[in-house]
């Protein structure tokens, strides 16, 4: 057991937690968070997809103790900021959820494109997208979303 101390969702966190305790779990279990989903558990699907240290990642390949210090953000946080709000009714508005299994993975991906590049291309967005499986919408609906975005910000 290691103490780890980290920032989730704006809020500052200490907890014990085992040392092969995966960050999905850690979240879902842990701290209650369970927007975000376990799809393949080993980082193929993207629906475990969180943003850390402004980085999308998979949470079912890092470990909770390798988040020591970190600033962690879930799909939970998304209401709470703008680019979040807009990027949310974009999905609903033009069909980018479709089942929605995969879609807070989806939407954290685009979150985090959409902090390092405010007006990506059309090849950043399928370069961001591409660690996160979706079987309902073909991606087109997902990036006719994200685009719609970019038009109102």
């Amino acid at each position: 057991m290691k103490t780890i101390e980290l920032k989730v969702n704006g809020i500052r966190i200490s907890r014990e937690v085992e040392d092969s305790r995966r960050l999905v779990d850690f979240l879902r279990e842990d701290l209650r968070l369970t927007g975000t989903k376990e799809g393949c558990s080993v980082g193929e699907c993207g629906a475990c997809t969180i943003v850390m240290n402004g980085k999308a990642v998979c949470s079912c390949l890092i470990l909770a103790v390798q988040c020591a210090g970190a600033e962690i953000t879930t799909v939970e946080a998304l209401h709470h900021d703008p680019v979040g709000v807009k990027l949310q009714k974009a999905f609903v508005r033009h069909g980018g959820t479709q089942c929605g299994f995969c879609t807070p993975g989806v939407l954290m991906s685009s979150k985090a494109l959409l902090d390092a590049h405010p007006h990506p291309s059309d090849e950043e967005i399928c370069e961001a997208l591409e660690g996160n499986l979706c079987r309902c919408t073909g991606y087109h609906p997902v990036i006719k979303s994200i685009k719609a975005v970019l038009k109102a910000v």
